[in-house]
This record gives C-alpha cells, structure tokens and sequence, in this order.
C-alpha cells in the first residue's frame, strides 16, 4: 500500500508564512532558498512550484537505464512524477541517505518535475531587475546552464525551464510512458 506524500508547503499557503501581502508598486519577487551542496545555496521563484512535498526513498520506482541524477518515478497526486536529484544534476554529490529530502514540485509547460533537495530554507524577496545574468566561468561547468542569474548578495537563482528542458533529461523521460 502506497502512502500519499505529506505537503510541507503548497503555494495556496505561502500566506500561512506569516508574509505580508506585498504592495502592488513593488517589483519584489518571492523566491524559495533551499541548500545545493554543501555550503552553497540557491533560489527558485516561487511562481512555478506547485508544491513541496517529503519524500520516501523507499516509495521511489527507480527506473533502469537512468542517469544517478534521476533517482526515479514517485506517486505525486495519483501521477507519476520524476523525481531529479538536484544537486548531482548540477554537479555536487548524491543526496545523502540520511534524513527525509523534499521535493519541490516544479510545472513548467504544463510539465511536472520533482527536484529533490535535501530541505528548503525559506521564503525570501528579491528585485529580479536588479539580477546579473549569469557570465562564462561565474558558476561551476555543470551549474552554469542552470543558473538564470546572480543576485547583488552573490545568491544564484536557478532557472526551472533550463532544468526541466535539460538535454539530459529530456531524452529518458520520453522513453517511459
């Protein structure tokens, strides 16, 4: 018998935060932080994630034939939705096994991806406007197609359309239906 996953956070309930509404002059945008390896961190807007979600390694349909970023199918909904090891996709080490990692339900296209973290930080707003797009040699080789641009505090925000449309990964997911 398979368990549902608890929700940590749907983004009908980021106002349960405790965030206060924002003024409709601002240009600030809410993006979640979250770790990527082990002394960095990075930033996702918040407009495309759908849901947080625990993760049971053990409820995780491993796929054969997959690259180690892909750690396999999970019941999200009643659906099957990938679940991405986010950290070894840009680069750093397997999640570890120890704790329970979150996925953070992503929809870009009409297009559902888990990108497993090992936990989220916070909520934080940001001025996009004010971001530098992402320069050759600025980021690790393997973060660099993944990054949509640094923040003036040194925060990397991550580009979801570039991790769900990755090469890599589009390649093995049409293969499974």
């Amino acid at each position: 018998m398979q368990t549902e996953p608890k929700s940590v956070l749907a983004v009908t309930s980021l106002e349960l935060l405790g965030l206060d509404p924002l003024p409709p002059e601002t240009n600030l945008s809410k993006l979640l932080r979250f770790p990527l390896g082990l002394l960095d961190s990075a930033l996702l807007p918040i407009e495309q994630i759908a849901e947080i979600i625990r993760v049971n390694l053990a409820e995780i349909l491993p796929v054969p034939e997959m690259p180690s970023c892909i750690l396999g199918i999970y019941n999200w909904r009643g659906e099957m939705l990938w679940l991405v090891d986010l950290n070894h996709l840009v680069g750093y080490r397997l999640l570890s096994a120890g704790g329970t990692p979150v996925a953070i339900v992503v929809i870009v296209n009409e297009q559902a991806v888990g990108l497993v973290v090992s936990q989220v930080d916070d909520i934080e707003l940001h001025d996009l406007q004010q971001m530098q797009k992402a320069v050759a040699g600025l980021f690790p080789p393997k973060l660099q197609p993944f990054v949509l641009g640094a923040l003036p505090n040194g925060s990397t925000v991550l580009d979801m359309t570039a991790i769900t449309q990755c090469p890599l990964w589009q390649v093995h997911q049409t293969g499974v239906s």
